[in-house]
């Protein structure tokens, strides 16, 4: 059962206010997908605190201070958006589902892959600075 709109519309909001679209449908995965030209960010989002306290802030700092930025960025909501959330960890293979998660895609193909437990326990500031890199090194 996915949670309420409710709880998770801040959480969204934290992503899409820095100009991330959202993957609500299978048909959105599937549509960026087929016209994958160039980089593509993907921030699997969700409810738990390594994603409050963690992911959501290193991303938004990464995204302030990179010099070079992905030409898509995504985000999907695991936990609510359940349907779009199974259609884009198909494209995560061979990585199990977690959330939160970042992925960078280039021409369709997983380049960099971030897993929950990457995420949990670093400051937003590490991740951060790892997603510059990884931005620069790929974009």
């Amino acid at each position: 059962m996915p949670y309420p709109e409710y709880i998770c519309e801040p959480m969204r909001k934290d992503l899409t206010s820095e100009g991330f679209s959202e993957w609500r449908s299978p048909e959105d995965v599937q549509n960026d997908f087929n016209e994958a030209k160039g980089t593509m960010f993907v921030v699997v989002n969700s409810v738990c605190g390594c994603a409050a306290g963690a992911a959501r802030p290193g991303v938004k700092s990464a995204i302030a201070g990179a010099s070079k930025l992905p030409g898509k960025m995504k985000t999907v909501f695991a936990g609510q958006d359940l349907e779009a959330t199974n259609e884009a960890r198909k494209h995560f293979l061979p990585y199990p589902p977690t959330s939160p998660a970042m992925a960078l895609f280039k021409d369709g193909a997983l380049v960099h892959f971030i897993e929950r437990h990457q995420i949990e326990g670093r400051s937003a500031a590490m991740i951060a600075e790892h997603l510059k890199m990884i931005f620069e090194e790929h974009c």
